[in-house]
């Protein structure tokens, strides 16, 4: 007999290990069903419940000489634990997986049963649900697989004739006669075809086959196989770097530094190339953001079918059919978000994470993990390589290739096609403000348009926000109208003439007068993509040769919402002869039009005021990555950056593409208050419906913690007194948090676990821990 340690999917601390229970033998080798392996759901019994489970460990038991066996043969040891029940899916994950799911678990404070979720298929795992009668029954997943019933020929195809009066058989035969066909597509053309084909199946004529059908790729022809192009100088130097990390097996970083256009994902296509000869697999992660058609395209027309790619705008079922994909072992290159990272390759030889910088690689929910962290432990435990790219690399990542002999930087300085980096132009709109002009567009942006879409070229603007209008502001009595669920200003969208939160997605008509005091000068402020865009048209319109034939196209979270919006916004820009695409941060990476040559920053100062410790780095790359989408094929690119702060070092820095001149300015600062990447930080969330029973559960939490860190570490570590949180109020829950800081050597993880998997949780205030921070809003 067999022992299973099985993680029991109820999202709480208190379960904070794996719970032992007895494997019948007839279970293991699947006797009338599926046989019980490490990644299946089980069912089990906690508590006078019963749950699902997943198994991560099988252990054979031998009895000792103390134990013995009981009447049956059974070592007493296992006869004494609760049995497995039933095996309810197949394998997800292996031992690997399991063993990632207990670290993410330790390394993250998070559940057990969130954290092993991860390895599971999106959406189609079964759930334990109560019925009325208080019995608790099992609720199978929604999604699986689909078959589709195919027509194919027979063996008395060839040699049957139908009867002349036979017509829908003789329309049957002739369309399987041009090749295998499906049910559904011959009921769509015949009407009801199914007597028909159970005649012809009888005889023999045709056979009805069942066929996997991988949602989503209906329609998608084969891709063509592109050769890879000869590397430059610096392409090859980052190439042989990789070679030698993958060569070492013992999970070394490879940090390329590269330029926008210089050739960073052909880098990862090579590298790939040569772990795939080796019968190794890989993961390309991209930021969800940049995850569009063409860079799919790329990774396709290198590698064909054997790519699978995973993201959150597919559906569930096509989510699960590449999920399945994967695991079959077809795909042998895996493309997609952070969570590409727990679909079920097996032996990855090497993880490429671009545009490593990016915010969206840290998960923003339990468990709160850091997709590059992750990736390195992955690396280290199966003896590959993780590659991360940025033209603009995280401060972080910077100091760990400087002091961490497992890690190695490349550079890649200048673009893969020889041109160089288009110039970048400050514009002070402070100066233009107080020479009379009241206008947003700058007359230096203005005339660089005029010239650029004249000429039938093509300009990318930048707002990094979306609405019409940041708020409203009664210019009488300064009333400014406020989500009543969150702790923040409504903002305006012309179309409907509506307030909306951006937080919660509550909405409102915008009042005509002012609600407090009736005055009808309630004035928009600010500048959302919906007002620049009816301004840039009224501005195009008016310019000699460009005129209302030049279209523009707006992508923001409001137009991509559709599925397939993103795509098709973007191949109306790239068909359009002149156009300007106006969008916010999802435009600023992983394009690559070879007629843009003009890119303008509407207001780079957007993020420069957060009260974040990380505003003036994303503010130069912001201003850096946007810049790059300008030249990059023959044509000349220029960039202009509308800005209040034009004396910022961060803007100053980004516009002479000069990172040192910021990390100057910006690393002293970092050291002397105490943040990444000189410590490391923790940021402990409180939330709930009640605020005093949150500001009081945060006060408990602070003095717990701070007890723990004083016995346990002593004066290296601070505790920060429990605060609001800058956004103090979200979806009518009121938000505090405690922020713990320790030097980078120490293990920050391990008492914040203890006293969450023991402290005793108020049922009024939940609360969470947020293992190395992007932000502390």
């Amino acid at each position: 007999m067999k022992i299973a340690s099985v993680i029991v999917d109820i999202p709480t601390q208190a379960l904070d290990t794996p719970y032992s229970y007895a494997v019948p033998d007839e279970m293991l080798v699947g006797d009338g069903g599926l046989p019980a392996e490490v990644g299946c759901a089980v069912l089990v019994s906690l508590g006078g419940r019963k749950a699902v489970g997943y198994i991560v460990s099988l252990d054979e038991v031998e009895p000792s000489p103390d134990e013995g066996t009981d009447l049956w043969g059974t070592p007493r040891s296992a006869a004494d634990l609760k049995q497995v029940e039933a095996v309810l899916t197949k394998s997800s994950f292996d031992e690997e997986g399991a063993a990632c799911a207990l670290w993410l678990a330790d390394r993250y404070a998070a559940p057990l049963s969130e954290c092993v979720r991860l390895f599971t298929p999106p959406r189609a795992v079964p759930r334990i649900v109560r019925g009325r009668d208080g019995r608790y029954r099992v609720e199978e997943p929604a999604i699986g697989a689909v078959d589709d019933r195919w027509v194919v020929r027979g063996e008395a195809f060839d040699s049957f004739e139908p009867r002349k009066n036979a017509a829908k058989q003789r329309a049957v035969l002739a369309a399987v006669a041009a090749g295998d066909v499906r049910v559904s597509e011959l009921a769509a053309e015949y009407g009801n075809v199914a007597s028909t084909l159970k005649a012809l199946e009888s005889k023999d004529v045709v056979r009805i086959e069942h066929r996997r059908r991988l949602r989503g790729m209906d329609g998608c022809a084969p891709a063509c196989r592109t050769a890879p192009p000869p590397l430059t100088f610096d392409q090859l130097a980052a190439v042989n770097a990789i070679e030698a990390a993958r060569a070492a097996g013992e999970g070394r970083v490879v940090l390329v530094d590269g330029v926008t256009g210089s050739g960073k994902t052909e880098v990862y296509l090579q590298a790939i190339e040569r772990t795939l000869a080796e019968g190794r697999r890989a993961i390309v992660l991209v930021p969800e953001i940049s995850l569009t058609p063409q860079t799919v395209a790329r990774f396709r027309g290198r590698f064909g079918d054997a790519v699978a790619v995973m993201h959150s705008r597919m559906s569930d079922g096509e989510r699960y059919d590449q999920w399945d994909y994967i695991k079959s072992g077809a795909a042998q290159v895996v493309v997609g978000a952070r969570s590409a990272l727990f679909t079920p390759a097996v032996n990855v030889g090497l993880v490429v994470i671009d545009e490593e910088h990016e915010g969206s690689y840290k998960q923003d929910s339990s468990p709160r993990y850091h997709a590059r962290e992750v990736a390195e432990w992955m690396m280290a435990r199966g003896g590959g390589a993780l590659v991360l790219g940025s033209a603009t690399p995280s401060i972080e990542s910077l100091y760990q290739a400087n002091k961490n002999p497992l890690w190695a930087q490349v550079g890649l300085l200048q673009r893969a096609n020889g041109r160089p980096m288009p110039a970048i132009e400050v514009v002070n709109m402070a100066a233009e403000f107080a020479s009379g002009s009241r206008a947003m567009f700058s007359g230096r942006l203005t005339r660089a348009l005029g010239e650029e879409l004249s000429l039938g070229r093509k300009a990318v603007l930048l707002l990094n926000q979306r609405g019409f209008a940041k708020f409203l502001l009664c210019r009488d009595c300064g009333f400014v109208p406020e989500c009543p669920h969150c702790s923040t200003s409504l903002t305006y969208h012309e179309q409907g003439s509506k307030l909306v939160c951006h937080h919660c997605g509550y909405s409102e008509a915008a009042p005509p007068v002012c609600p407090e005091c009736g005055s009808p000068y309630l004035k928009k402020f600010g500048a959302g993509t919906q007002r620049v865009e009816l301004e840039l048209r009224s501005l195009l319109d008016s310019l000699p040769g460009v005129g209302p034939q030049v279209p523009i196209i707006r992508m923001d979270a409001d137009t991509t919402q559709a599925k397939g919006a993103h795509q098709a916004l973007l191949e109306e820009f790239a068909a359009a002869d002149a156009a300007v695409l106006l969008g916010t941060q999802m435009i600023a990476k992983g394009l690559d039009f070879d007629d843009v040559t003009l890119v303008g920053v509407i207001n780079a100062d957007t993020q420069l005021h957060l009260p974040d410790y990380r505003a003036g780095e994303r503010t130069f790359q912001l201003i850096e990555q946007v810049a790059g989408r300008a030249g990059r094929a023959e044509l000349d690119g220029r960039v202009m950056v509308q800005t209040y702060e034009a004396d910022d070092v961060a803007i100053r820095a980004a516009a002479t593409y000069n990172r040192g001149m910021f990390l100057r300015a910006e690393l002293p600062k970092r050291k002397l208050l105490g943040y990444p990447p000189y410590v490391r930080m923790a940021n402990v969330l409180i939330w709930g419906a009640d605020e005093h029973e949150v500001a009081t559960e945060a006060e408990l939490i602070h003095g717990q913690l701070a007890e723990i860190v004083r016995n346990e570490v002593g004066e290296r570590w601070s505790v920060l007194p429990a605060v609001p949180c800058v956004l103090g109020k979200l979806r009518n829950t009121y938000r505090y948090h405690i922020v713990v800081k320790a030097p980078l050597e120490d293990d920050l993880s391990a008492p914040l676990v203890r006293l969450f998997r023991t402290r005793h949780p108020n049922p009024k205030v939940s609360a969470a821990v947020d293992i190395d921070p992007m932000d502390l809003l």
